[in-house]
């Protein structure tokens, strides 16, 4: 029996979600710089395993705070900014604290993201019927433009 074939919607995909031009980068040494013309600190850029069309979307989840188990004590000041990145199939799955940067935003495009960063969570989420790659991300804070 044959197989679900998807090969034919991948172009159609592309061109409709990826249209803003992602960056994936090592993480480099060093500690976050202050970026004199933001005000923000950035992280230096490591390595750079992909730099191509791709997106960067809300998880559409609630933050997560998480506590500590005592009582007594206070809330850790601790959240989560989930986010999904697209891209092609064909980009090198992005390892587990990569970091990623939304370096160019298609016209009518968020321009909120460019320059922000995010941390890669997980190895890409996989499956047999995919037609673009899936990463879970986490906003690193203080990069909100």
């Amino acid at each position: 029996m044959a197989g679900l074939d998807l090969s034919g919607l991948v172009p159609i995909v592309e061109d409709l979600l990826l249209q803003d031009v992602v960056r994936i980068a090592l993480p480099a040494s060093g500690e976050p710089e202050l970026d004199p013309a933001t005000g923000l600190y950035t992280h230096p850029v490591g390595d750079i395993v992909y730099e191509g069309k791709g997106a960067v979307q809300s998880a559409y989840t609630a933050d997560v705070t998480a506590s500590t188990p005592n009582t007594n004590l206070p809330w850790v000041a601790e959240t989560r900014s989930r986010y999904r990145m697209f891209t092609p199939l064909s980009v090198p799955i992005a390892e587990k604290d990569t970091i990623v940067t939304v370096v160019q935003v298609h016209a009518g495009g968020d321009v909120t993201l460019l320059g922000r960063q995010w941390r890669v969570q997980d190895p890409s989420i996989g499956g047999t019927l995919g037609v673009v790659r899936i990463t879970m991300l986490d906003q690193i804070a203080g990069q909100v433009a």
